[in-house]
């Protein structure tokens, strides 16, 4: 795990001043890792550690939802899938990454990218 601590300056803005609403009230961001080279026989076991731990991290972490950094991508939460993803589906993975400021993010990208050509 790396633990990056948030706080400070940061703290002062508002969770809507930007899409990244992870700010004020919160003290670290964690980013879970396992590393394997490709072709590894044991990737299965690298995954399935690495979901236990998250697991185990549950009772300390954010929740309602339980936030992700954008920048971490992590999917388990769901993928934007080419042309077919509809609101419903992002949603699940939208609102960890971007709290309250999903839906505005929506709006956006709805009127500057009707055709989806930029997808997370």
């Amino acid at each position: 795990m790396i633990w990056n601590p948030y706080g400070g300056k940061m703290s002062e803005f508002s969770e809507s001043d930007s899409p990244f609403p992870h700010r004020n009230g919160t003290l670290f961001k964690i980013q879970y890792l396992s590393i394997w080279q490709e072709g590894d026989k044991n990737a299965a076991n690298h995954i399935d550690w690495i979901r236990k731990l998250y697991n185990y991290m549950t009772p300390y972490v954010s929740s309602f939802p339980r936030g992700a950094y954008v920048n971490y991508r992590d999917l388990d939460l769901g993928i934007n899938s080419k042309n077919s993803t509809s609101y419903i589906q992002a949603s699940a993975w939208g609102y960890r990454y971007y709290k309250d400021n999903f839906n505005r993010l929506v709006k956006i990208k709805t009127r500057v990218d009707p055709e989806n050509v930029f997808r997370h």
